[in-house]
């Protein structure tokens, strides 16, 4: 090998194993699906014991809670409703999805189990995820604050 090839294998693994490391440290550090998942699993748990049906995944929905979640972190307010108006059905049509059902927002919790815990408490947060008419379920959480969303659709 000439000097410059083989230099540019050096360069070219560094540049691998950089990247390598790095999506290592972003997959470690971003427990965000498998919390959604948790969220879904437990409320789907109770919606069955209660006699109603589990609920499905809507990608839709999830795009609307996620970037509901992430907004509510980045700017700093705790609302169903964004600083400009923007209401929970809105941002959920905007995202594609044609039937807005309710929206659950939450901070502070650090886990999927007590966020779920806390929503089945609280009488209107329970209202919505036991609403039997309701189908779809999308989950969006923001570690930066913890805040979480939960969008339902019919």
């Amino acid at each position: 090998m000439t000097p410059k090839t083989t230099l540019s294998v050096v360069a070219a693994a560094l540049l691998i194993g950089a990247g390598m490391s790095t999506a290592a440290v972003s997959m470690a550090s971003d427990p965000t699906p498998p919390a959604q998942d948790e969220v879904v699993a437990l409320v789907n748990k109770a919606r069955t014991a209660a006699g109603c049906a589990p609920l499905t995944v809507d990608g839709r929905l999830t795009k609307a809670a996620t970037e509901h979640s992430a907004d509510m972190a980045r700017r700093g307010y705790f609302n169903h409703t964004t600083p400009e108006g923007i209401t929970f059905s809105e941002r959920v049509r905007a995202a594609g999805h044609p039937a807005p059902g309710a929206e659950n927002i939450a901070r502070g919790h650090t886990s999927a189990a007590q966020v779920v815990d806390g929503w089945l408490k609280s009488r209107s947060h329970r209202k919505n995820i036991m609403n039997c008419s309701l189908r779809t379920i999308g989950v969006g959480v923001e570690y930066d604050g913890n805040y979480w969303t939960q969008d339902f659709g019919r």
